[in-house]
This record gives C-alpha cells, sequence and structure tokens, in this order.
C-alpha cells in the first residue's frame, strides 16, 4: 500500500492537487483495473465529488467494490474519505460551480431523446461546460510559459493525429500567420518521426493527444524528451503518456459521450496560446494582440505593389 505527503498525522493528501500527483506518482505500478479508475477520478474530479459510489462505480464501468480497494491501495480507510478530497476542491471552486454543474445535468436530462435538435442542444452543453472548466483549470503561468517557449523557439513542431489533428491544423495556421517557422508532424508518407529526428533544444513540440493516444504522436513526444527538445502537451490528464516530459501541461479532461467527444475546449486553448505569442510578439504596440487572416496579407500585399511602383516613379 502507498502513502502521501500531507502535514496531518495521517500521512494522506489533503487536497485535490495533493492525490492527483500521487496517483500520477503511483499509475505506472497500479493494476490495468485500477489504471482505469485512477484515469476516471483524474479526469472527472466533479464526478467524484457530487455523485454515489454506485454512480460513479456505473460510469467508471467497474463495481464500487472495486472503487474501495482503489481508495485503500492510497492509504484511505474507504471511497468516502477519498471522496472528501474531492468535495473540498469543489467547495474551494468559483462560486456557482456546483450550481452550474447541476443545472448542466437538469439542461440534458430535460432535452433527452428530443430528436435532433436535442442532439445540437446536448453537443452545445456540453460545450459550455467543457469551456467553463477550462477557463478555472489553465493557470496563467503555464499560458505565459508555453507563449514564451513558441515565440523563442527557432522552429515549433506539431504532432497531433486522430481526432487531435483539426487541433494541430488549427495551431500550425495560426502561428504561420504569425511568420513562425511551424513543421507540422502529420502521418502523411509515413515520415513523421523521421522529421522529428531534427528536433533540437532550440526548438519546441507542442504534443496533442487525448485517450486513446496516438502512438505516434507519444513515440514523437518521447523522442523530443530525449533530444532535450522542451514539450508544451495538451492532453486529458496528468496520466497521459505525453504528459510526464512536458514542459507546460493543459489537461482538458473529456467526459465519455454517447455519441461525440468536444474540441471546443481544446481548439479555444490553442488560439490562446497564439493570442498569448501575439501579445510577446506585438509587444510595446497599444492596440490588442492580433492575427491576420490570409484574406488580410493578400490585400495589403496587393495594396503595395502600387503603392511601391509609385516611389520608384514608373
Amino acid at each position: 500500500m502507498v502513502r502521501g505527503k500531507s502535514t496531518s498525522g495521517s500521512g494522506l493528501p489533503e487536497n485535490y492537487e495533493g492525490i492527483v500527483n500521487l496517483i500520477t506518482a503511483q499509475y505506472p505500478n497500479l493494476s490495468s483495473g485500477f489504471q482505469k479508475i485512477a484515469r476516471f477520478v483524474t479526469q472527472n474530479p466533479n464526478v467524484v465529488a457530487l455523485e454515489s459510489i454506485s454512480v460513479i462505480a456505473l460510469r467508471c464501468d467497474t463495481h464500487a467494490s472495486s472503487l474501495v480497494r482503489f481508495a485503500q491501495e492510497f492509504g484511505y480507510s474507504g471511497f468516502k474519505e477519498l471522496q472528501a478530497v474531492f468535495q473540498t476542491r469543489l467547495a474551494t471552486a468559483a462560486p456557482g460551480f456546483r450550481e452550474r454543474v447541476k443545472a448542466l445535468d437538469g439542461e440534458l436530462s430535460r432535452h433527452a431523446r428530443s430528436g435532433n435538435l436535442g442532439y445540437l442542444r446536448d453537443l452545445v452543453v456540453r460545450d459550455i461546460a467543457a469551456l467553463q472548466d477550462l477557463l478555472e483549470r489553465v493557470p496563467e503561468d503555464t499560458l505565459t510559459a508555453a507563449a514564451r517557449l513558441i515565440t523563442g523557439a527557432d522552429t515549433i513542431y506539431i504532432a497531433g493525429q486522430l481526432r487531435s489533428e483539426p487541433i494541430a491544423l488549427l495551431l500550425r495556421y495560426l502561428l504561420t500567420m504569425l511568420h513562425r517557422r511551424v513543421v507540422l508532424l502529420d502521418p502523411a508518407g509515413g515520415l513523421a518521426q523521421e522529421m522529428a529526428e531534427t528536433m533540437t533544444r532550440g526548438d519546441v513540440l507542442v504534443a496533442i493527444a487525448f485517450r486513446h493516444y496516438a502512438q505516434e504522436v507519444v513515440a514523437i513526444s518521447e523522442r523530443a524528451a530525449a533530444s532535450g527538445t522542451p514539450v508544451i502537451a495538451i492532453t486529458d490528464s496528468q496520466l497521459s503518456p505525453i504528459a510526464k516530459d512536458a514542459k507546460a501541461l493543459f489537461t482538458v479532461p473529456e467526459d465519455e459521450y454517447s455519441f461525440a467527444r468536444t474540441l471546443a475546449a481544446p481548439m479555444c486553448l490553442v488560439q490562446c496560446l497564439a493570442v498569448a505569442s501575439a501579445a510577446i510578439l506585438q509587444r510595446g504596440r497599444d492596440e490588442m494582440p492580433r492575427i491576420p487572416t490570409v484574406t488580410e496579407k493578400n490585400a495589403s500585399r496587393g495594396a503595395a505593389g502600387p503603392r511601391r511602383r509609385r516611389a520608384e516613379g514608373t
């Protein structure tokens, strides 16, 4: 049985961050069943805090007795004692958060099985909840550190495949519009890992992967860590295989939807990274940082031609 660090006599973590750090440290040594529970409780802290053990077991696709044994594995007397740590986190969250969670559940239950518009409403409500959670989850210092890595890098490598590919493509577009040197490590041609061999300490890798993690992205992230290339990881949990070597880690937990998983929060996050980078690159300007579009750049080039010819007297 493992034990966490705490200032109390029991030696157990007394806050959410402490138990998540303990679970992360012990995760490789857990059984496959306990690893599944670990992924769920770290990605769904609000569910763990608010629901009964039977509901949590159902959502986690396990037995209530397994949740009890999981808590005991970390030194707690039972699941209730572990759950109290998650409830403490919720009690100290932003005002009104508990009400938003209840409102979300109510909104979804009221419109269940109401046709295609009901599907749309379900997705929109969940996206709103995911964006609110993102706003409360991401620390200022992590955003700042990531923006500095991006603006200070010789080359920005981006790896995101499968469901993460649209996020990677958006980030490439935004950073390219900021005149950064960007390499997208996509699977086309089967050369992504070979291209990753060119990464150096002066570059940065943005790795994007959610469960079930694209193995090539995991391999590229490990390659970056081995070469000393800083990694910015966007993933769903501290337990993610791309999280362990990250210089800047952004966790965007995912709920298990019946037919879709939202991309709203990670898309918003990469937009924020681009704007934060623009703020550094455009320091000294009075205006808000902005990222030009291709259309604007083409229009600017078109207007520059006649001005240049007039200046040259032609």
